[in-house]
């Protein structure tokens, strides 16, 4: 059997080149800052003091050079601990790191496992890493006692309805192929897919993708010795088992069942999330923030005015599209789901900028305190549940 170590020395994943970082700057959820703040610290972190972080199964290194560039021009204090069981995957980070210049990341070969050996953490970052242990618990619980009681962690781990196709194939590729070398695995199994009959679930799910783009995508989706799926049933019981609580999932209009029965129900909230992703039947990953149990936590709103938005799309092409009556298209999870506004919601989503308060973009969108909340209710309604709208001061000075 090929291990988790030599499969991703073998294949860094995801594929990146360093050559790039001069063209673009890969950005997701979660770890964002904005984003971070939103879930973790009700919007209200204070930036300038240093924010300590952890970047657990780190890879070729998006979670890290992510946060890297993003606090660096925001211009706020970091640390970042890198780890990985991949030397190459470590190389991979590194040459991403200097390439762009960025400072504060030191980087270590060592597993997720070790993390409390290196102290505690106000943030954590663990993508795509804790289904790959051959004990999940182990990992999720050695992140919590690495975990500072008033941090948190964002995650990703995989989900079981959206990847339909891909276990059955990991199980037969895994059996036809033990004993053969990495490089060997991947010439075979590439053309064996090619045989496979088109009403295969594998062929006719299309959000796997991961195969198409590199070599390292497809090993990491059909190769993998050591992979299990969480459903949300399955993920709320592990975080409680070992210390965490959910504060949200990062888009969790896909975990609410009225979006799409179109009839409100009395489910409890585990319960309803839980029957959202099987109506749904389309997540292939939960992509969450998670607190140490007990801190009570709960996403920023903007019952403040003081309070400081951040919009993930150009706020001034929005208000272009909403000032025409027009509906917005937005790409969510491999569905489009529109979003309609009022016209007179156009002037406020023109003045955001991740820096003015509620407060001033309702002044200079000429409205009083009291016309305002109405107006900016439309937006928190349209743009909360798709991870779309943020508060944070991170940019704030």
């Amino acid at each position: 059997m090929v291990t988790v170590t030599e499969q991703y020395d073998a294949y860094p994943y995801p594929a990146r080149d360093p050559a790039e970082e001069a063209k673009r700057l890969v950005v997701g959820s979660p770890s964002r800052p904005a984003e971070m703040d939103h879930f973790l610290w009700g919007g209200r972190r204070d930036w300038t003091q240093p924010l300590r972080v952890l970047v657990a199964g780190g890879g070729s290194g998006d979670g890290t050079v992510q946060l890297a560039q993003m606090l660096t021009d925001a211009g706020r204090p970091y640390e970042i601990t890198y780890l990985d069981l991949s030397a190459k995957a470590r190389e991979v980070a590194e040459a991403r790191i200097a390439a762009r210049g960025l400072g504060g990341v030191t980087f270590h070969t060592a597993s997720l496992l070790d993390a409390p050996d290196f102290g505690t953490f106000d943030y954590i970052d663990c993508c795509g890493v804790l289904h790959h242990l051959p004990e999940p618990d182990a990992g999720f619980a050695a992140l919590a006692r690495a975990c500072a009681p008033e941090g948190g962690m964002g995650m990703m781990v995989y989900a079981p309805y959206g990847r339909s196709g891909v276990y059955p194939l990991q199980e037969a590729f895994g059996a036809l192929l033990d004993g053969l070398p990495p490089e060997e695995r991947l010439a075979k199994a590439r053309a064996w897919l090619d045989r496979l009959p088109d009403g295969h679930p594998f062929k006719t799910n299309p959000r796997l993708v991961d195969h198409r783009a590199s070599d390292a995508g497809f090993y990491d989706l059909l190769l993998h010795g050591q992979d299990r799926a969480y459903d949300v049933a399955d993920l709320l019981a592990v975080l409680k088992r070992t210390g965490w609580d959910l504060v949200s999932f990062c888009q969790p209009g896909l975990y609410d069942p009225e979006r799409l029965t179109g009839t409100p129900h009395e489910l409890p909230p585990e319960t309803a999330m839980a029957v959202a992703e099987k109506l749904r039947g389309t997540i292939k990953v939960h992509v969450a923030y998670v607190a140490p149990h007990g801190a009570a936590r709960e996403p920023a709103t903007g019952r403040s005015l003081a309070a400081i938005p951040h919009f993930g799309a150009p706020p001034a092409k929005l208000a272009q599209v909403v000032a025409k009556g027009r509906p917005l298209p937005v790409r969510i999870e491999g569905e489009t789901v529109s979003l309609t506004l009022p016209r007179a919601t156009a002037p406020v989503l023109a003045q955001i900028d991740g820096r003015r308060s509620l407060r001033e973009i309702a002044g200079r969108a000429r409205l009083g305190v009291l016309e305002f909340g109405p107006v900016w209710a439309e937006v928190e309604r349209a743009f909360l549940p798709w991870g779309l709208l943020h508060y944070s001061s991170v940019l704030r000075r």
